[in-house]
C-alpha cells in the first residue's frame, strides 16, 4: 500500500485517540519532507492545533509518538515548527521496489470490460499538402495522449479525420488538369503527397497572376478575386463534385490516393497509427442533414443569399455560418456529421480533440450547436487545445515557402543525429545497418522528446540542433542513460553473475532510497499526466529519474561493489529504472536502442 494512505488512515485514528475528534482524511496534508530536513514525508500539523489545544511542536511531538508506535513503517521522526517529518523505514522502499521490479508494467493500469471508452482525434490532415511542422506536433501530442489514457486502464479509439474535400482540394485539382501534363508520384518520381502540394501552390501562383491582371484591367481587387477564371473553375469542380460528375469524382480519387499514400508513409516514419479514419467526404453529408434539420425545427435560420446560419447571440458569441448559398458545406457542418457518426460507431464515455489553439472558438461553437441539435454529449466534448510551434530561423526547408514540411524535417533530424554521433565517435565498430537504425532513433527521440516535454497548452520554439544534444534535458540523453543500464546488465550476466528477480534486504543508502522513491513516484506520475491529458508530465518525470540514477551512478559502483548481496540489489534496482525509463518513453511514443 502506498506509504501515504498508510500514514493518512494512521492520522485519524491519532486524532481520534489524542484528541476525540473526528478529521477529515481529505483535509490532512502530507508532503514530501524538503531536501533539507531529516525525513520522507511530512505531516502538516497545523490544521490539528484547533483540537490539541496545545502549540505545534507538542501536537507534532504527540502525533510522532503514537505514529512512531503503530505504524512500522516508521523508523522515526522529528518535529519543525508545524511539520513533522517522518522517517520511512528501509524495508518499505525494498518492498516498493520489488513491487516494481515484479511487475514489467507497474505504474499502468489494466483495461477492462468495465473501462470506460475514450476517443481521441488526431492529425487531421488536408488532403491538398503534405503533413507539416504543425502536424508533428498534433501527432505527436495525439499519439502520446492515446497511450497515457490506455495506461490509466480506459479503452482507447484513436481515430483521424480527413479533410478530403472542398474547395482548397479542388484548387490542386484544376491546377493538376491545366497544368500536369498527366504527372504521377512514379512519374516523377515524387512523394504523392508533396506531388499535389506542389499543385496547390501552382494554383496560388496562377489565382495571384490573374487577380493582378483583372485590378491592372480596372476592377476592384475584391471583384478580382471573387471573379478570377482559377477560383471560378475551381468552385465550379467543388459543385460538380458534390452533384457526383464522374469525371471530377475519378480526377479526385485518383489524387487523394497518392496523397494517401505519402500520410502513410510519413504516419510510419513518426510511428503513430489510427484505429479508425473517418473521411470529410463521408461525414459532410450526415452534417448537412442535421442542418437542414435544425433550420426545419427553429434552430438555424436562412438568410436572402439562401446560405444557412445560427445565432449563437444568445450564448455571447456571434452568428455561424454553417451552409453556404450554393448548398455546399463548411468545417463546422462535416464536424456535426462526424461527431453523430461516431457516436453511433461507437459507445464513448469521453471523446478529445487533440487540435491547435487557434480552433478554440470553433469547438465552443461545435458544442453549442450539437447541443441544440439535441445530443447530450455534445457539451461533454473535450477540446484539448496546445499551442503553435516554430523554428528559431522560420524554417529549414519549405516546399511551401512557409511551412516546413514534417518529411523533410525528419529527414534533417536523421542527418543532425548522424553528424553528432560521428563527432563523438559513439557508433564506431557498429555496420551500417546498425547505424542508421540508431540515427533514426536517436533522431525521432530528440524530435518527440524536445516537443512533448513542453507545455502542450504554451506555443514553444524547436530547435533540431538542441534537442539532438547528449546532455541536459534531450530524448538522446535519456536513451544514452538507458543504454548505459542495458551495457551494466549485459556485462553482468556476461560475468555470470545471476541478477535475482526480486532484490535483497540490505541497509540502503540515501541515495539508493531516493532512487527507489524516484520509481515508486512513476505510478502516481501515470495518473497525473491521465487526469491533465499531458505528456509533458511523464517526460519531465523520466528525465529527472534518470538524472537520480546518474548521480547515484556516479557515486557508487555497481558491478565492483564488492558485497555480492548489496551489488545483487544494485542491479535489481538499475534494471527496474531501465524498465520505468523504458515505460515512461513508450507513453510519449518514444524507442529506447539496448545499445548506443
Amino acid at each position: 500500500m502506498d506509504i501515504e494512505i498508510i500514514i493518512r488512515d494512521k492520522v485519524v485514528e491519532a486524532i481520534e485517540k489524542l484528541y476525540s475528534q473526528k478529521v477529515d482524511p481529505d483535509q490532512i496534508q502530507i508532503q514530501n519532507t524538503r531536501k533539507d530536513f531529516e525525513g520522507d514525508k511530512t505531516v502538516v500539523v497545523f490544521p490539528f492545533l484547533r483540537f490539541s489545544k496545545k502549540s505545534p511542536e507538542q501536537t507534532g511531538e504527540e502525533l510522532g509518538n503514537l505514529l512512531a508506535a503503530e505504524v512500522s513503517e516508521i523508523a522515526g521522526f522529528n518535529v519543525v515548527k508545524g511539520f513533522l517529518n517522518l522517517v520511512i523505514d528501509g524495508s518499505y522502499w525494498i518492498n516498493q521496489l520489488n513491487e516494481a521490479a515484479g511487475d514489467e508494467l507497474y505504474g499502468f493500469s489494466p483495461v477492462t470490460d468495465e473501462s470506460e471508452l475514450v476517443m481521441i482525434e488526431y492529425s487531421s490532415p488536408n488532403t491538398n499538402k503534405p503533413l507539416h511542422l504543425g502536424h508533428i506536433r498534433n501527432n505527436l501530442l495525439g499519439f502520446s495522449i492515446s497511450e497515457i489514457m490506455k495506461a490509466n486502464g480506459n479503452k482507447v479509439v484513436k481515430t483521424n479525420i480527413v479533410n478530403d474535400r472542398g474547395i482548397h482540394i479542388c484548387k490542386s485539382m484544376y491546377a493538376w488538369k491545366t497544368l500536369g501534363n498527366g504527372e504521377t508520384p512514379a512519374s516523377s518520381g515524387k512523394k504523392g503527397d508533396h506531388l499535389v502540394g506542389e499543385y496547390y501552390v501552382k494554383f496560388d501562383q496562377l489565382y495571384k497572376k490573374e487577380i493582378a491582371e483583372l485590378v491592372a484591367g480596372g476592377m476592384s481587387e475584391d471583384e478580382a478575386k471573387d471573379k478570377a477564371p482559377s477560383i471560378q473553375a475551381a468552385r465550379d469542380m467543388l459543385r460538380k463534385w458534390e452533384a457526383n460528375d464522374p469525371e471530377i469524382r475519378q480526377l479526385w480519387e485518383n489524387m487523394n490516393g497518392w496523397v494517401y499514400q505519402g500520410f502513410d508513409e510519413t504516419y510510419k516514419l513518426l510511428g503513430v497509427d489510427f484505429d479508425k479514419i473517418y473521411y470529410e467526404s463521408d461525414t459532410y453529408l450526415i452534417g448537412r442533414d442535421e442542418v437542414v434539420r435544425g433550420l426545419d425545427e427553429g434552430y438555424f435560420y436562412r438568410r436572402e443569399d439562401g446560405s444557412v446560419w445560427a445565432d449563437l447571440s444568445a450564448e455571447g458569441l456571434d452568428e455561424k455560418i454553417l451552409l453556404r448559398s450554393d448548398g455546399t458545406s463548411v468545417y463546422m457542418t462535416q464536424d456535426i456529421g462526424t461527431a453523430k457518426m461516431r457516436y453511433q460507431d461507437y459507445d464513448i464515455n469521453h471523446m478529445i480533440y487533440v487540435v491547435g489553439n487557434e480552433q478554440n472558438y470553433h469547438f465552443q461553437v461545435l458544442a453549442i450547436l450539437l447541443d441544440k441539435l439535441g445530443y447530450e454529449w455534445g457539451k461533454d466534448l473535450y477540446h484539448f487545445s496546445y499551442g503553435m510551434v516554430e523554428l528559431p530561423h522560420g524554417k529549414m526547408k519549405s516546399r511551401e515557402g512557409t511551412v516546413v514540411d514534417a518529411d523533410d524535417l525528419v529527414e534533417e533530424m536523421i542527418d543532425v543525429a548522424r553528424k553528432v554521433s560521428e563527432e563523438l565517435g559513439k557508433l564506431d565498430g557498429y555496420s551500417e545497418e546498425e547505424k542508421k537504425n540508431i540515427y533514426r532513433i536517436v533522431a525521432l527521440g530528440a524530435l518527440k522528446y524536445f516537443i512533448l516535454k513542453v507545455d502542450p497548452r504554451k506555443n514553444m520554439l524547436f530547435n533540431p540542433e538542441e534537442s539532438i544534444d547528449f546532455n541536459g534535458n534531450t530524448g538522446p540523453f535519456i536513451q544514452y542513460t538507458y543504454a548505459r543500464i542495458q551495457s551494466v546488465l549485459r556485462k553482468a550476466v556476461d560475468s555470470g553473475i545471476d541478477i535475482p528477480m526480486v532484490a535483497p534486504s540490505i541497509n540502503c543508502n540515501a541515495k539508493e532510497i531516493e532512487l527507489v522513491k524516484a520509481v515508486n513516484r512513476f505510478q502516481f506520475v501515470v495518473k497525473e499526466a491521465g487526469d491533465n491529458h499531458s505528456p509533458a508530465i511523464v517526460a519531465n518525470y523520466v528525465y529527472d529519474l534518470v538524472k537520480e540514477f546518474n548521480q547515484f551512478y556516479h557515486d557508487y559502483s555497481i558491478m565492483n561493489e564488492p558485497d555480492e548481496t548489496v551489488r545483487s540489489f544494485r542491479l535489481v534496482l538499475a534494471r527496474t529504472v531501465g524498465q520505468t525509463i523504458k515505460n515512461g518513453f513508450s507513453l510519449l511514443g518514444i524507442e529506447v536502442p539496448e545499445r548506443m
